[in-house]
């Protein structure tokens, strides 16, 4: 857990990540405060794939190329919605160059959220991990995947009900380390109040969960229980059949 302080508001995060039921962590997540910046911070979900460690490979790369990039941002002076699409191009090239050295193609998604210290708050994703952003437990807005039956949804040939279920619901149509170029959504999201939860998160975490759910738990519990809670009950609906799952949680609280 990680806890920046700045005038009006305390930052409160937690990250939590869990194998579920496969052999091996493909996941990585992180939370990484400016090293200038009070109440600047960057939260990272990347969902790896492709075979034992090419996925695991992609996702080290997403997080080690926002941890170098974020180290250099200077907040005030560099537009966020420019880091962050820098982030995706350069994280997208590192994977592709680690997939030369080795026979694997590795791939990864990404939801990453950056906060700023006036409240503003940018956001960028590609892939199927997601981010929400509540006002108490209410959703206010959450990214839309990029996976094929999201276009069918959008299309209004199938229900957000009958996409959770769609045999193909893990064909995605965009992510890091393909060989089209990938083309991310940056947002900016509306000023973040105190009592705001943001949440980035992988597949393996989201799909058991409505938006009400993840709502109602980062409202009613610290960001560390909360993780915990989600991970436990994601685990147990998932009956023995869990992908990977991780999640990264900001919450911004009053000042005691």
């Amino acid at each position: 857990m990680s806890r920046n302080s700045t005038p009006g508001f305390r930052v409160n995060a937690a990250t939590g990540t869990h194998r579920g039921d496969r052999l091996y962590q493909q996941d990585q997540v992180e939370i990484i405060g400016h090293p200038r910046q009070a109440g600047c911070l960057l939260a990272v979900v990347a969902d790896g794939m492709g075979g034992k460690s090419g996925g695991r490979k992609a996702a080290d790369q997403v997080v080690l190329t926002a941890r170098q990039l974020f180290e250099r941002f200077t907040p005030g002076e560099e537009d966020p919605g420019s880091f962050l699409n820098q982030l995706a191009a350069e994280a997208h090239l590192m994977i592709k160059l680690t997939a030369i050295t080795t026979e694997e193609e590795p791939h990864s998604t990404l939801a990453a959220f950056l906060v700023m210290p006036d409240r503003q708050c940018h956001w960028v994703h590609t892939g199927d991990s997601r981010i929400y952003h509540f006002r108490g437990p209410s959703l206010v807005k959450r990214t839309m995947d990029h996976s094929f039956v999201q276009r069918l949804v959008d299309e209004g040939q199938i229900t957000e009900a009958e996409a959770a279920v769609h045999p193909q619901s893990n064909l995605l149509t965009g992510c890091l380390g393909t060989v089209q170029e990938p083309t991310p959504t940056v947002t900016q999201v509306e000023r973040l109040e105190v009592g705001d939860s943001l949440i980035a998160c992988s597949d393996g975490l989201w799909h058991y969960f409505s938006p009400r759910e993840l709502g109602t738990v980062l409202h009613s519990l610290a960001p560390r229980e909360a993780a915990e809670l989600l991970i436990d009950k994601a685990r147990q609906r998932a009956h023995g059949g869990g992908d990977n799952l991780s999640l990264a949680v900001v919450r911004l609280d009053a000042l005691a």
